[in-house]
C-alpha cells in the first residue's frame, strides 16, 4: 500500500455525507471531476474499492464502512479537541433550532437538556418536533435529526447509526392474551397509526404482514402508542430505546426479525463550522451514544 494522502479523507468524508459527487463538490466547492479523481486516488492508495458507484449515488461497501468508522472516530477526535481549544463551552453563544421526531425530543433530548445548558449555559436551544420535515434549505431549523436522508439541497448529513425497532407488549396484556411461543401474536392485536401516516415505516411494515386489520387502537403519535401498549391495550411497534429501562414491557418480536432505520444528523452547509451548531451536535451524538444497543452500529 502506498502511503496515503490524508486529504483525501475529506473528500471521502464528503462523499459519505452527500451521497454524490455534485453534493461533494458544492459542499467543498471544487469540480466533481476533482472529487472523483480524490476518492479513485484513495481507493488506489488503500487497495480496496470504497464505493459501489450507482446511477443514483454513491454507497459505502463493506470495505467503505470499515474505512468510515475509523476516520469518523479520528474526525470526531479532531473536532474535539478544536472544541476545547477554542474555549467552545464558554464562547459558543446564540440560538440553535433543532428538527427532531418527538419521540426522540421527549425521551431522549429533553432529559438530558439539564447537562447541555450547565455546559453551555450561552446557548438556548429550540426544539421543533413534528412528522412533518423542517427545511434546512430555508433555514426553518439548524440542525435536523432525520430517519430518512435527503435527497437534495446543500446539506452536510452524518449517519449517527442504526436506531432499532421491536414488537413490545406489557406483561398485563401478555398475561391476558397468551400465545404460543412459535406463534407470539396469535390472538393479540396491534396499536397502528391513522391513515394519515400510512407512508411511515412502521405503518408500512404493519400493513403489508396484515397486522392492521381488526387493530386494538389506532392513535397518531409514538407516545400515544407507547402509553397505549404500557397500559395493556395492546402490542405496539416500538423504537427499542423508548422501553430500554422499562421492566413492565417485554420484547414479543426482535429487532432482528423487525426493521431498523438510520440515523441522521442534518446541517446547512453554511453553519457545519458555527461554533453553536458543533457545540449541539457533539451534545446529540453524545446522548444517541448512550442508548446502546437500542441504538446500534454507532459511526
Amino acid at each position: 500500500m502506498k502511503n496515503m494522502n490524508w486529504d483525501d479523507l475529506r473528500y471521502f468524508l464528503s462523499v459519505t455525507r452527500t451521497g454524490s459527487l455534485t453534493g461533494s463538490a458544492a459542499e467543498l466547492q471544487v469540480s466533481q471531476s476533482t472529487v472523483s479523481r480524490r476518492i479513485t486516488a484513495l481507493e488506489q492508495d488503500l487497495n480496496t474499492p470504497l464505493f459501489v458507484r450507482h446511477a443514483t449515488g454513491y454507497f459505502l461497501t463493506d470495505q467503505g464502512k470499515n474505512v468510515l468508522r475509523k476516520v469518523s472516530a479520528v474526525e470526531d477526535g479532531i473536532t474535539a479537541l478544536q472544541i476545547e481549544l477554542a474555549d467552545l463551552d464558554a464562547s459558543a453563544t446564540g440560538t440553535v433550532r433543532l428538527a427532531t421526531p418527538e419521540s426522540l425530543a421527549v425521551n431522549m433530548i429533553i432529559p438530558a437538556l439539564p447537562e447541555f445548558i450547565s455546559r453551555y449555559p450561552k446557548l438556548r436551544l429550540e426544539i421543533i418536533s413534528s412528522i412533518g420535515v423542517s427545511d434546512l434549505s430555508r433555514y426553518e431549523a439548524d440542525i435536523a435529526l432525520r430517519l430518512v436522508r435527503p435527497q437534495s439541497g446543500n446539506l452536510v448529513m452524518q449517519r449517527l447509526g442504526t436506531m432499532n425497532s421491536a414488537i413490545y407488549g406489557s406483561t398485563q396484556y401478555l398475561k391476558q392474551h397468551p400465545a404460543p411461543a412459535n406463534k407470539p401474536i396469535s390472538g393479540r392485536s396491534f396499536i397502528i397509526w391513522d391513515r394519515a401516516y400510512a407512508h411511515l415505516p412502521t405503518a408500512n411494515w404493519l400493513a403489508q404482514r396484515g397486522y392492521d386489520t381488526s387493530p386494538a387502537l389506532v392513535t397518531s403519535s409514538v407516545a400515544e402508542q407507547l402509553a397505549a401498549a404500557k397500559s395493556g391495550i395492546g402490542l405496539a411497534l416500538l423504537p427499542a430505546f423508548l422501553v430500554a429501562n422499562d421492566t413492565d414491557m417485554v420484547e414479543v418480536i426482535p429487532s432482528q426479525h423487525v426493521f431498523s432505520e438510520d440515523l441522521w444528523l442534518i446541517t446547512h452547509a453554511d453553519l457545519r463550522t458555527s461554533l453553536r451548531v458543533r457545540a449541539v451536535s457533539e451534545f446529540i451524538k453524545t446522548v444517541v451514544g448512550r442508548y446502546q444497543p437500542a441504538f446500534s452500529d454507532l459511526a
